[in-house]
């Protein structure tokens, strides 16, 4: 996967190197480019098929075929790569797309990555791809079957790529496939566009982990209990967490996965809602894998606390008075100067420890036990959360067409379709972002500490 030849500059000895591409206009580049200059010998240069064609293939020059076709000659043999990332249904199925590779025969590199360990054996592979090798759950077949020892590894930013808009990691990793080794974990050197060493991260396979959605399944759905809303829980990783969204049933797409919220599961389902909203993602946590914690969060009431204030107060928030009646005021009506009654006092209410939660005790033959009837308590930054937005819907209370069972959402877009900028209202919206940012870096420590994320 030469392209135009980028991937060979630096490479000085032209009689030891051969350069294959898909396209022939590519090849015409590299060997017009070896007419002004280039170190490549234009014997070397041809066009093939790497998912199709054979190596023995008159294609393939004859000095590389005897590399190729002499085990021994074959351990010295270096393939250097940057194949494309097409992935799904714009993949044709080559002579590659193997069951074998599991879901991972979907994407281009893979499918490279494969062919070079079934037939190529032995060989040094030196390769720029997403690192679905190392981390996506998709690819737990494929990493059962490719097996090399993974040497060498340095992370960089898609964009560093021409014509790569996507926000993504790619590696370059070195593999030596004469050690047969299931790749595990490694720690990574990672840079950014201008090639400055930023950290180094740890990237693992996940395999010996249970993921965060099978935990939230753990609390199973009550036939007695209203329900408060749907909260879709689509993956389990950084790339789709615009995807965790709560709302009511219409938020719903074909495809989403979702859980309905009630009150004996709200606490669990405010944790994982904040736990995948408190860290912004990165092109660098892209993959990273949300994940089953351990049990040390059920006995930290702040943190438990804290969540559900995050949860009651963030933009992804999409309940709406206009679809259904609204469970998520966290006031009384006296508290914002409401012109009537609302039509559910249920959070407030809960926040008040007026709502008995009964859940099972799996360690305890499942007996059913009912959570203490005493108001909640919050650390100072969810306080201020509190108090911003107690002031929010003060002021929209005050309006004159206000909707009094209208929720955070409804109150932002109704000052969104105002004609003219409310200066009072980006004030308070922003007090309240302010200290939503505040709550949030209070909590982040506990997701490490409680496992939902490796550090």
């Amino acid at each position: 996967a030469a392209g135009t030849g980028n991937l060979l500059t630096g490479l000085t000895n032209k009689y030891n190197v051969y350069a294959s591409t898909l396209d022939r206009q590519d090849v015409d580049v590299m060997k017009d480019r070896i007419k002004n200059g280039a170190n490549l010998l234009e014997s070397h240069v041809f066009q093939f098929d790497f998912l199709n064609d054979d190596f023995n293939d008159s294609k393939v020059p004859k000095g590389l075929q005897e590399i190729i076709n002499n085990p021994e000659k074959r351990k010295k043999l270096l393939i250097y790569i940057n194949p494309p990332y097409k992935r799904g249904l714009g993949v044709a199925l080559t002579n590659w797309h193997k069951k074998e590779m599991g879901r991972a025969k979907d994407e281009l590199f893979a499918q490279f990555l494969y062919r070079i360990h079934c037939q190529l054996n032995g060989v040094i592979i030196a390769e720029f791809s997403k690192l679905k090798v190392l981390q996506a759950p998709n690819f737990q077949v494929f990493r059962n079957n490719f097996q090399a020892k993974l040497k060498k590894i340095f992370i960089i930013p898609a964009d560093t790529f021409d014509n790569v808009k996507g926000q993504f990691p790619i590696g370059f990793k070195i593999w030596d496939t004469k050690i047969q080794e299931k790749f595990e974990k490694v720690k990574a050197d990672v840079f950014d566009k201008k090639r400055i060493l930023q950290k180094k991260k740890v990237f693992c396979n996940y395999e010996n982990y249970q993921l965060i959605n099978k935990w939230l399944n753990t609390f199973s759905k009550s036939e007695k209990s209203d329900i408060l809303g749907y909260m879709n829980t689509k993956c389990n990783d950084f790339q789709h967490q615009n995807r965790i969204v709560i709302g009511n049933k219409n938020i719903l797409s074909r495809g989403d996965i979702h859980k309905e919220i009630q009150v004996n599961n709200l606490k669990e389902t405010s944790i994982y809602f904040s736990v995948r909203h408190l860290f912004k993602p990165t092109w660098l946590n892209d993959r990273d894998q949300f994940l089953y914690p351990k049990t040390k969060w059920e006995k930290d009431t702040e943190f438990q606390n804290n969540c559900l204030i995050y949860t009651s107060f963030h933009g992804q928030n999409r309940i709406s008075s206009k679809q259904d009646i609204n469970h998520w005021i966290p006031f009384t009506e006296k508290e914002v100067n409401a012109r009537e009654k609302f039509e559910s006092n249920f959070m407030s209410k809960f926040i008040a420890g007026k709502i008995q939660q009964d859940q099972e005790n799996k360690l305890f033959e499942k007996k059913k036990v009912s959570s203490i009837n005493e108001p909640l308590e919050f650390s100072n930054e969810a306080k201020a959360v509190f108090n911003a937005g107690r002031e929010l819907y003060i002021y929209y209370h005050a309006q004159p067409n206000c909707n009094v069972n209208a929720s955070l959402y409804d109150i932002r877009e109704h000052f969104r379709l105002q004609s003219e900028k409310d200066e009072k209202y980006t004030e308070l919206i922003g007090n309240l972002r302010e200290s939503l940012n505040n709550l949030a870096e209070k909590i982040q420590p506990k997701v490490y500490e409680y496992g939902f994320l490796l550090e």
